[in-house]
């Protein structure tokens, strides 16, 4: 039987480390909590290689929005990909899609090709696509190894049925990744509806305020989001025993 595995969201060095530390076998690599993740920092992506040895996936997003780009952006996809082969990733995670939301062929061909020979997870641009089955089947062609999916839902839990359903259709073909909304509470019931191997989740908690004076008029400070170690130990505990 296949090993289930957990892969932790992290927006910072300190979560990879919590998430290794916890049992995880993979991060994926983000900035901007909030806005679902960009790109993360050459500093960043550094960092977390040297203080790590699991996987790091960092997720290869310019901007939030849609995932519909423009030749400039794509330019710097390229750049970003090849910065991440050069610190030693073992992997990225990435999506592309066309004005009508559909998966672009085209252009994901082109980053897997860029990415090699690191793994490609095409993220959630997959949940806006009008057609999931269609859309898995575009994703498979372009050579991609995973697919990051709430079954689009806003959480995967939500959604148990269709992931069971794409994990039916992808046959061993790619893996199929729930994601969003993934918790300890909610993880066994999820595993039983959609039968996949890898879960993937932030398991995030604010991080208190170490600072002695905080001036509360302030308020475009944001939280600093890390992964709660118990929270992620809990989830890899569950999957050890499914």
């Amino acid at each position: 039987m296949t090993k289930r595995i957990l892969e932790v969201c992290a927006f910072n060095v300190q979560s990879c480390i919590i998430a290794e530390r916890a049992g995880a076998v993979r991060v994926e690599l983000c900035d901007n909590p909030i806005e679902g993740g960009t790109t993360p920092s050459y500093g960043a992506i550094k960092q977390a290689r040297e203080s790590v040895g699991i996987d790091i996936y960092p997720i290869i997003r310019p901007r939030s929005g849609n995932y519909y780009y423009s030749d400039e952006e794509y330019a710097i996809i390229k750049k970003d990909i090849v910065l991440c082969r050069e610190l030693g990733c073992n992997g990225i995670s990435v999506g592309a899609q066309t004005v009508n939301a559909k998966i672009d062929t085209e252009w994901l061909k082109r980053i897997a090709d860029w990415a090699g020979p690191m793994g490609v997870t095409c993220n959630r641009a997959f949940d806006g696509t009008p057609d999931p089955f269609k859309a898995l089947e575009d994703i498979i062609a372009c050579g991609c190894e995973r697919v990051l999916t709430s079954g689009q839902a806003s959480a995967a839990p939500e959604a148990g049925e269709l992931l069971g359903k794409l994990v039916e259709q992808a046959a061993g073909r790619i893996i199929i990744m729930p994601g969003a909304g993934v918790k300890s509470v909610n993880l066994q019931k999820l595993i039983e509806q959609s039968n996949a191997t890898q879960y993937h989740s932030s398991a995030r908690i604010v991080a208190p305020n170490p600072l002695t004076y905080i001036n509360t008029q302030i308020s475009d400070y944001g939280n600093v989001y890390i992964a709660d170690e118990n929270e992620v130990a809990a989830m890899v505990t569950i999957l050890n025993n499914n």
